[in-house]
């Protein structure tokens, strides 16, 4: 016998704010969360203080039962995830499933992924497309299987990207879309109207691999624009930076200045008073909103109200 929408038993899993608006949205159309599993509480921040998710923020504020466990394979947590005997498992920014874990419930394991996939499968989508210049972008529903981010497609919805707009703001508004079109897909699955698609793979797909440190630093040798892409592409988390009197220096939101001139790209031009400006391969990029390693973050004129700086040329 088949169940309704909101009579599907499932089991959700996932970590950050990102994965919280699909949450919320399950919680608030009447579905039946028997079960949310996210990351171990853990120590962070300057005082290590135990910090708990933000899933399991959410999913305490309403008595959701919250599995943690540090590993998937744990026998006891296999046994506590097969007792929920759930009809579905969705995933929405966790980690990869073990094949035992995401074959279990009848239905299969579904995840919501920040791209339309195939292009920018892996774990920086939002990030990689605003890096690289993308006007769309959008969001897809997707059945795990064994490789990551290669399931059967289910829905997908495209979103533009504005020129100026940063990664956290395609972020908060592709949460909001993500948790809509969770909703479209467990819907229909449950009408049995939903219509499987294998995904095609080309060797032109672009690829969206976790950023690390070095992936951070702008190298000051490209044109204006792929320098300003790279930054609002980090900005708010992590943050491209540059060095700045061997002290490192994040520059979160920035201006374009497009202008010939023979000096060496990487040069730093100041008046000391109003603007920061680093030479590109074509121009200029105006730091206007910055944070020197220790400092906290500022507008350029407030950095340099109290920090003497001169041009390096």
């Amino acid at each position: 016998m088949s169940k309704s929408f909101t009579e599907l038993r499932i089991v959700f899993m996932g970590t950050p704010d990102f994965a919280v608006a699909s949450l919320k949205a399950l919680v608030e159309a009447g579905c039946s969360i028997v079960g949310v599993i996210t990351a171990p509480d853990k120590a962070a921040g300057r005082g290590m203080k135990i910090q708990q998710s933000a899933v399991k923020q959410y999913a305490v504020s309403q008595q959701l039962l919250v599995l943690q466990p540090e590993k998937l394979k744990d026998p006891e947590f296999l046994g506590q995830l097969k007792n929920l005997q759930a009809d579905l498992q969705v995933v929405v920014a966790f980690r990869m499933l073990p094949e035992l874990v995401w074959n279990m419930p009848p239905l299969g394991t579904i995840n919501v992924h920040g791209s339309l996939l195939p292009d920018y499968r892996g774990a920086a989508p939002i990030n990689r497309a605003v890096m690289n210049g993308e006007t769309k972008t959008g969001v897809t529903t997707f059945k795990l299987q064994h490789q990551i981010d290669t399931g059967n497609i289910l829905m997908q919805e495209s979103m533009s990207i504005a020129p100026d707009e940063t990664a956290s703001s395609v972020h908060d508004r592709m949460k909001e879309l993500g948790a809509s079109l969770l909703i479209q897909t467990i819907k229909a699955l449950a009408t049995n109207s939903l219509e499987e698609k294998p995904q095609s793979f080309s060797p032109i797909d672009k690829h969206a691999p976790k950023i690390f440190t070095k992936d951070c630093e702008i190298n000051w040798h490209q044109p204006c624009i792929n320098i300003y892409n790279h930054i609002r592409g980090l900005a708010e988390f992590p943050g491209a930076f540059t060095f700045l009197q061997e002290n490192v220096l994040k520059i979160f939101r920035a201006k374009k200045e497009i202008i010939t001139d023979t000096r060496e790209p990487g040069t730093m031009i100041t008046d000391g008073k109003t603007y920061i400006k680093f030479k590109s391969l074509d121009g200029y990029i105006h730091a206007t909103d910055i944070q020197l390693a220790g400092k906290k973050r500022m507008t350029t004129e407030d950095f340099l109200r109290g920090y003497q700086l001169v041009s390096n040329y």
